[in-house]
Parts: C-alpha cells; sequence; structure tokens
C-alpha cells in the first residue's frame, strides 16, 4: 500500500512539473521578457482606447470623429479583410494620427500556428499596401494564445497587446450605453488599456457611449495616447528606475 501511494505521489510531482514547463506561462513572465503588454503602472494620467474588428463602413467614421472633437488618439487592431472593403477608412485612420495594429486577416476563432502568421502576414500587408505604415503590434483573436504562439509571434518581430482585464468593455454583447460608459469610467486608472470594438457588428451603443466617456475621462485630466506612446512611457519610467538603483 505505501508503494502504491509513494507511486501516486511520484506521478503527481511528474504531472505538476510537466504543467509548470509546458502550460502557459503567464504574465508575469510575459511581461518580463517583454513579449506581451497588457496596461503599464505610471503615475501619468494617460489612457489608451483600443478597437478592434474593424474597419467598419459606418461605426469607425463615427467614433473617428468623436477621436477628432476631443483630439483623442487610439489604437485600431483592424482585421485585414475589412481593411481590403475599406481602404479609405484605414487610410483615414492613419492620415488622422491614430496607430494601426494587426488583428488577422478573418478573425479566425482558433487557428494553429503556421495559419496565424499567415493570416498576421497577410494582414500586415494589406495595411502597408494601403497606408505605407508596417505595425509590429498584435492582438490575438479574443484574447486567446498559447506559448507557442507567443513565441513564433515574439520571432516574427511583433509586440502581443492586450487590455486591462477590468476594462474589456463587452461592447459586443450589446450591454447597453449605460453600463458601457459606467464600467469605464468606474475602472479607468493611469496607464490603463480598454477595449472596445468598431466592427464586428452593431456598435452603435459604442459611439453613444463613446460620446459620454471622452468628455468626462478628458474633464478628468486623462490624455488618450497610443500603445506605442504608451510603451514609451513604460520604458522612460524603467529607466528611471534604473538610475536611481545605481545611484
Amino acid at each position: 500500500m505505501k508503494k502504491l501511494i509513494s507511486l501516486l505521489l511520484f506521478a503527481m510531482l511528474l504531472f505538476v512539473m510537466f504543467e509548470s514547463t509546458f502550460a502557459n506561462r503567464g504574465r508575469q513572465y510575459y511581461e518580463q521578457a517583454g513579449q506581451i503588454i497588457w496596461d503599464i503602472n505610471t503615475n501619468e494620467k494617460v489612457i489608451a482606447l483600443t478597437f478592434d474588428d474593424g474597419p467598419h463602413r459606418k461605426y469607425t467614421p463615427e467614433i473617428l470623429d468623436l477621436l477628432k472633437k476631443y483630439d483623442a488618439k487610439a489604437t485600431f487592431f483592424v482585421l485585414g479583410a475589412n481593411a481590403e472593403r475599406n481602404p479609405d477608412i484605414l487610410l483615414r485612420m492613419y492620415d488622422d494620427g491614430h496607430e494601426l495594429a494587426n488583428h488577422t486577416y478573418s478573425h479566425p476563432s482558433s487557428p494553429n500556428v503556421p495559419n496565424l502568421l499567415k493570416e498576421i502576414r497577410q494582414t500586415n500587408e494589406t495595411i502597408y499596401a494601403i497606408t505605407g505604415y508596417s505595425t509590429k503590434l498584435f492582438r490575438p483573436v479574443e484574447g486567446n494564445y498559447t506559448d507557442d504562439m507567443i513565441d513564433a509571434i515574439a520571432k516574427e518581430g511583433y509586440k502581443v497587446v492586450m487590455w486591462s482585464w477590468h476594462l474589456d468593455t463587452l461592447d459586443w454583447k450589446h450591454p447597453g450605453v449605460k453600463k458601457i460608459v459606467s464600467f469605464v469610467l468606474d475602472g479607468a486608472k493611469e496607464g490603463n488599456v480598454v477595449l472596445f470594438h468598431d466592427g464586428g457588428g452593431n456598435r452603435e451603443q459604442t459611439v453613444k457611449a463613446l460620446e459620454e466617456i471622452l468628455p468626462e475621462l478628458q474633464q478628468r485630466g486623462f490624455t488618450f495616447v497610443t500603445i506605442s506612446e504608451l510603451m514609451e512611457i513604460q520604458s522612460k519610467n524603467n529607466d528611471d528606475k534604473q538610475v536611481e538603483i545605481e545611484k
């Protein structure tokens, strides 16, 4: 009996070791490796608004109009197929000073690594053909990823961008304008990344919510920055900390 228990304990130990080696490495690992960003720690009143699944023929221009009204910059994680259908809107995003980023070509729910890389390359080629701009930011579909995916994406030179977990607006579920507004305004903090959608369906609630969110956050003193600008702030903060340590 004791021998059987010992064997079971040994098997459990091997399983735990296997899981820790091959399972998802976790946020701390990816942040330290510089492969994924969720948000940043900063005292600066900055916040990054991000939009997935566009460009959309109707809703993206409405969002761009609102962003321009409040002098707000955002990052758009575009689908290559939608960019091809709406090249003029993609070009407007770029000309308005917003950041263009990659969200695959066709929004596949569970692609294998080779197909995912193919989709990323195809979308990047599309963005470049329309704007002359080549992005190195990528957001996985529905935020799903594996260690193998991240390793492969990193080798391609891309940085994966997620969002502050408490600021996924779930606007694609149409929760109502008031819920989207209160969700963002109650949770917004310095260095956060907010997830909206400008494509993939009816985004009327998103547009109406932004009409209230943008002026309120501006009134609170927030500056709306792109993901690259957010990363620059993070890099500067890390440099400052290193200087303090060396002192």
